[in-house]
């Protein structure tokens, strides 16, 4: 056996594991193993001469790859969407720091505060929110799911957006890197990840789920606690102050994404954890 041979196998074990992460504990995951168990039964009437059957499953065989794209099109969307994040092209290469437009310090400062300033007011009023930052992907898949609504950000405009009876209170606010709301009452994809605490509601779950798949930085207010929250790659850090929260806003829209990963994992640990979230 060559080292191309083992290189081989390694390569297949690992993207068969994340497939396999992929469909854990969903409906795919059932599809799968039925559509494995035909191919086993395949393999043994072929094996055991039966032509009449051997022909039938043979012709379903024939259209097998064309049967998973529509069958699992969700699935092979969300595998892609994870490898893309984490080509070159993806957070934190080279020529993203040479093609991106990064938002100016003033104009960061201007959308910290806006948010700041109305998570506060709404975390007293226990009106629940969810802001996304989007960053290098403009997120217009999202958006598109939601109603348009391309305006300034503004303490104003956000709290009359998630106050209860608005329309347009049920769902994210998505925010431009240049600080414009792009669109509101937009869905965001839930996360599977079954180690998240139970205590974790449906909208921390959705901030959680688009952090995994796309580079946004989502901020959480919660409904019940009032507590507010923020959501980077996939982690959550709970319990925020004013303070905190607009340090670590300020640190994370920052032009300087090598100093990010290191301040916010030693922030992470001295964040406290809330007993109950919505």
């Amino acid at each position: 056996m060559s080292f191309a041979d083992i290189l081989d196998i390694l390569l297949v074990s690992f993207i068969m594991y994340q497939l396999y992460n992929l469909v854990k504990g969903s409906v795919a995951s059932r599809i799968l193993l039925g559509g494995l168990a035909v191919y086993a039964l395949y393999l043994l009437v072929s094996a055991s001469g039966m032509e009449m059957l051997s022909t039938i499953l043979g012709q379903f065989m024939g259209v097998g790859v064309l049967v998973i794209i529509i069958l699992f099109q969700q699935e092979i969307r969300k595998f892609l969407l994870v490898i893309g994040k984490a080509t070159p092209f993806g957070e934190y290469s080279f020529l993203k720091s040479i093609w991106s437009k990064n938002s100016s310090s003033a104009e960061n400062k201007q959308k910290i505060i806006s948010v700041v300033e109305a998570s506060q007011e709404m975390s007293a009023s226990l009106t629940g929110a969810l802001i996304v930052f989007s960053r290098s992907s403009e997120l217009k898949f999202y958006a598109e799911s939601g109603d348009e609504i391309d305006a300034t950000i503004s303490k104003r405009l956000l709290i009359s957006i998630f106050q209860k009876f608005s329309p347009l209170h049920d769902g994210a606010v998505i925010v431009s890197r240049d600080g414009r709301i792009v669109a509101a009452r937009c869905i965001l994809p839930v996360s599977e990840n079954d180690e998240l605490p139970a205590s974790l509601g449906l909208r921390h779950r959705a901030a959680i789920g688009l952090t995994e798949i796309a580079d946004a930085i989502v901020v959480v207010v919660s409904e019940e606690t009032g507590q507010m929250s923020i959501v980077r790659n996939g982690k959550i850090y709970r319990n925020l102050s004013s303070e905190e929260m607009t340090q670590r806003l300020t640190l994370l829209l920052s032009e300087d994404t090598g100093g990010d990963k290191s301040e916010t994992k030693t922030t992470e640990q001295n964040t406290p954890t809330p007993t109950e979230e919505n």
